[in-house]
C-alpha cells in the first residue's frame, strides 16, 4: 500500500513536471528543449502501432520518424483496427501508466530501465532512418543512465516529466487529428480506421472515440492520485508499521 507522504510528493512532482511543461509552451525558443521529447513521444506512438502488429501476428517492416516531429510505421498483416488505434492509445497509456506507477519513488530508476530497454529493442528490431536510430539509441541511452547512475530524486522528475509529455502531447495530437478528421482527407490513423470498416464508420468518429478514452484515462489517474492521498490519510497510523524504530518511544510517549 502507498505510503500517504510519499503519494503526496510524488503528486507534487507530476505537479511541478506540468507546470514546468506549462512554462516551456510561452518561452520563446524553448521547443528546442521539448523538441527531443517531442520526437520520443513520437516514437512511443509509432512503437505502439509495431508492438500492436506484433502481437496480431502481423509483421512489421520498420519505423521512420521525421524532423517535423511526425512518424509513420510500416506494417504488414495484423489486426487494422487494433494497430491504428494503438498510436494514440499506447502514448496515453504509457504516460498515465508511469504517472500511476511514480506514487511510489523505488519505482523511478525501474521505469528508467524499461524505458531504456523498449527504446533500444524497438531501434534495433525496426528502426528504418538515421533519425529513428538517434532518439532510439540516445534518449535509450540517456535513461539506462539514469537509471544506474542517476538519483531517485532526479529520476523522479525526469520519468514524471516524460510521463506527464507524453499525455500532454497526445491530447494536442488529437486534436490536431480531430481538425484533420473533420476538415480534409488528410491520411491519418483516423482515415485508416474508416478504410478498415470499408468507409462506414467516418473519421471522425475515431478521432473522437480515442480523444474521449484518453481524457477519461487522465481523469481516472488524478482521480487514483487523490484517493490514495485520501485513503490513507483515513487510516489509523497505529495500524502501519511506517515508524523507524526511533521514533517509535516520541508516539508511545505522546499516546501517554
Amino acid at each position: 500500500m502507498t505510503n500517504q507522504i510519499e503519494t503526496k510528493e510524488s503528486f507534487k512532482l507530476v505537479m511541478l513536471a506540468s507546470v514546468f511543461t506549462l512554462i516551456l509552451w510561452f518561452i520563446p525558443f524553448a521547443e528546442v528543449i521539448t523538441y527531443p521529447v517531442r520526437l520520443f513521444v513520437t516514437f512511443i506512438h509509432e512503437a505502439g502501432h509495431a508492438l500492436a502488429t506484433v502481437l496480431s501476428l502481423g509483421s512489421v517492416h520498420q519505423i521512420e520518424l521525421y524532423t517535423d516531429g511526425s512518424g509513420v510505421t510500416e506494417t504488414m498483416g495484423g489486426m487494422r483496427l487494433l494497430i491504428s488505434s494503438a498510436g494514440y492509445l499506447s502514448t496515453i497509456f504509457f504516460g498515465a501508466g508511469i504517472l500511476l506507477l511514480l506514487r511510489k519513488q523505488k519505482y523511478a530508476k525501474p521505469l528508467a530501465l524499461i524505458t531504456a530497454a523498449l527504446l533500444v529493442m524497438v531501434t534495433v528490431l525496426w528502426g528504418g532512418n538515421i533519425l529513428a536510430w538517434a532518439v532510439g539509441m540516445i534518449l535509450g541511452g540517456a535513461l539506462l543512465g539514469l537509471a544506474f547512475k542517476g538519483k531517485p530524486g532526479v529520476a523522479h522528475f525526469v520519468m514524471s516529466f516524460l510521463g506527464v509529455q507524453s499525455i500532454l502531447n497526445a491530447l494536442y495530437d488529437l486534436r490536431t487529428l480531430l481538425y484533420l478528421s473533420a476538415f480534409t482527407k488528410e491520411s491519418t490513423d483516423a482515415a485508416n480506421m474508416s478504410i478498415a470498416t470499408g468507409g462506414f464508420i467516418p473519421p471522425i468518429f475515431w478521432a473522437l472515440g480515442w480523444s474521449l478514452i484518453s481524457v477519461v484515462m487522465l481523469a481516472l489517474t488524478v482521480m487514483v492520485y487523490y484517493r490514495s492521498i485520501n485513503h490513507r490519510a483515513a487510516l489509523d497510523p497505529v495500524k502501519i508499521p511506517q515508524l523507524l524504530p526511533d521514533d517509535f518511544n516520541k508516539v508511545f510517549d505522546k499516546k501517554l
